[in-house]
């Protein structure tokens, strides 16, 4: 059963940074697309940010240059870096399984973390 637990969220003021993790179990994750996405409130999910299992990064627009992804095989984790982040950020973050511009199903997702930019 794949499980996902995502942590690290937390209310920052804009320009702060956070560091999400995203613990992964009951499948093979270093063979396995990762991904990224939010839901702010009101709007629909939107993808964020992918990572490949060459760790080759992808990122939507919005964030790049401000988020970074990555992870780690060893310890079956996957991390996103959110710097210089904006109100518009502000959002439940999920971890998933799946390629650039994937939008993971909820068996397919994490139970999200929430981050808040306010100051």
């Amino acid at each position: 059963e794949v499980q996902l637990v995502e942590s690290g969220g937390g209310l920052v003021q804009p320009g702060g940074s956070l560091r999400l993790s995203c613990a992964a179990s009951g499948f093979a994750f270093n063979l396995v697309d990762m991904t990224w996405v939010r839901q702010a409130p009101g709007k629909e999910l939107e993808w964020v940010s992918s990572i490949s299992t060459r760790s080759s990064t992808y990122y939507a627009e919005s964030v790049k240059g401000r988020f970074t992804i990555s992870r780690d095989n060893r310890k079956n984790t996957l991390y996103l870096q959110l710097n210089s982040l904006k109100t518009e950020g502000a959002a439940m973050y999920y971890c998933g399984l799946g390629g650039a511009g994937t939008i993971p199903g909820r068996g397919r997702r994490g139970q999200g973390t929430q981050v808040a930019v306010s100051s």
